[in-house]
This record gives C-alpha cells, sequence and structure tokens, in this order.
C-alpha cells in the first residue's frame, strides 16, 4: 500500500466510526424521548396504551379525590372541554393543589382512559410552563399576567 492510499484508509475508518456514533446517539434519544401532551392534544390524537408520555396542564378545581393510603386521582385539563383522569400512587409535591401546574409522566392504562402516573411535577407558577403552554392557557383565558391561572374541569 503506498502511502496515500494508507491516509485513505484511516479517513475513511474514522468517518465511518464517526457515522456509526452519531446513528447511536440519535436512535439512543429517540428510545428516551418523553412527548409532552396536554389533554386537547390527546383528545385530537390518541396515544397507545402503555406508550409513556407527560402530561400536562392544570389540575382540575374539585377533581382531587384521596383514596386510603397513598393513593390520589385527580383530573388534568388545558381549559377545553377534554379532562383527562390521573392516578397516582405515591407522595404528592407540597405545591401540588387544584388550579396549579402539573405535569405528570406514566402511561395509559390498557383498556382504560386513566393515565397511570408514576411521577407528579407541580409549579408554582407559569414561569415553569413550556412556552407553548403558557400561550394556549392565555389565549383561552385561563391565565394572564399577575394572576393565578384558573382550571375548569
Amino acid at each position: 500500500m503506498t502511502r496515500r492510499q494508507k491516509r485513505l484508509v484511516v479517513i475513511a475508518s474514522g468517518m465511518g466510526f464517526i457515522a456509526a456514533a452519531v446513528l447511536l446517539v440519535m436512535f439512543a434519544f429517540s428510545q428516551s424521548v418523553a412527548y409532552f401532551y396536554m389533554p386537547a392534544d390527546l383528545a385530537k390524537t390518541p396515544v397507545a396504551p402503555e406508550t409513556r408520555i407527560r402530561l400536562g396542564g392544570l389540575v382540575g378545581e374539585g377533581s382531587v379525590v384521596r383514596d386510603t393510603g397513598s393513593t390520589v386521582e385527580f383530573a388534568v385539563t388545558d381549559g377545553s372541554a377534554n379532562a383527562v383522569m390521573v392516578k397516582y400512587t405515591g407522595i404528592l409535591p407540597d405545591l401540588f393543589r387544584e388550579g396549579q401546574g402539573v405535569v405528570t409522566e406514566g402511561m395509559f392504562a390498557t383498556g382504560t382512559n386513566v393515565f397511570i402516573a408514576d411521577t407528579v411535577l407541580a409549579k408554582h407558577d407559569e414561569t415553569y410552563l413550556p412556552k407553548d403552554v403558557a400561550d394556549r392557557l392565555k389565549a383561552q383565558g385561563l391565565w394572564k399576567e399577575g394572576q393565578e391561572a384558573k382550571a375548569t374541569p
């Protein structure tokens, strides 16, 4: 092999290694992404059961039902006519209450419309909402500058 051929082999193998690494990283990211949905989004495009997603919105007024133990059921709404019932077993964050923003992570139970959450994140104001969610709440009149968001179940 000439010196030029050796150099081309090294460059080609290096490019192949980089391409393989990029493909592996892209595959890993696509497998671990949990998409963010709001109840109106789920009404338009339902998610297959046992698909892990993030569900966000506001805790519906009067929807929190505490069972015996640490199981809690509540509705997540975004101001539309659609609300998603969520069931969570565990200790809720201190900031969790009706009318406040919440992001839950989990999946829909097979054969039901109940979202089984394994993680609940509560937010105290719109500062932590994704921009598109805050814009939708403002457009629907559920949140205005300087005021708390109000949920309607």
